[in-house]
């Protein structure tokens, strides 16, 4: 039995690509997943799973299951124990403002090597994910921006009170 991690980028920001966490609950069922839970509205699932599941996989049945078309990231508990842990940037006052991307692999990840960031803001590539302090906040991040460009379909973002969420649906 392994136990995955899936990300959808993406859905359920604005009107567009709108996604109830039930039926992805339901759908991921149907492909065999089992303790299958959601994380708020934004597209995150823990669940386990007998046979391999495959992000192509997930991403057709919702495809054409659900009418969403939107790339999905699926890590392993175990990738996912690396990209939780420590990672050069200390964790500051507030988790809201570290921005992790997580990517379906490791070329993806290194296209996001080099941003530039201004202030006081910090950015660290690892080989699990890029991890982007944004001093003033996401929303206010130049850098943040340009990584979401670089990173494309082939990855996402979370910010660090979403992936500590996680880490506790993992130890469920």
């Amino acid at each position: 039995m392994t136990r995955y991690v899936a990300l959808w980028r993406g859905i359920n920001v604005g009107k567009a690509k709108r996604l109830a966490m039930a039926d992805l609950k339901a759908l991921l069922a149907e492909l065999g997943a089992t303790q299958v839970t959601t994380l708020l509205n934004s597209g995150n699932a823990v669940f386990d799973a007998k046979k391999k599941l495959t992000a192509s996989q997930i991403r057709a049945a919702v495809a054409q299951k659900l009418g969403v078309d939107a790339a999905v990231i699926l890590k392993t508990a175990d990738e996912w124990a690396a990209i939780a842990a420590p990672h050069g940037i200390e964790q500051a006052d507030d988790p809201s403002r570290l921005l992790v991307a997580v990517t379906a692999d490791a070329t993806t990840l290194q296209t996001a090597a080099g941003i530039a960031t201004q202030g006081d803001e910090r950015f660290v590539v690892t080989a699990h994910a890029a991890y982007l302090w944004c001093a003033h906040g996401i929303l206010e991040s130049k850098a943040g921006v340009a990584l979401l460009k670089k990173l494309g379909d082939g990855g996402t973002t979370r910010n660090w009170a979403t992936v500590e969420k996680i880490n506790a649906l993992l130890a469920q």
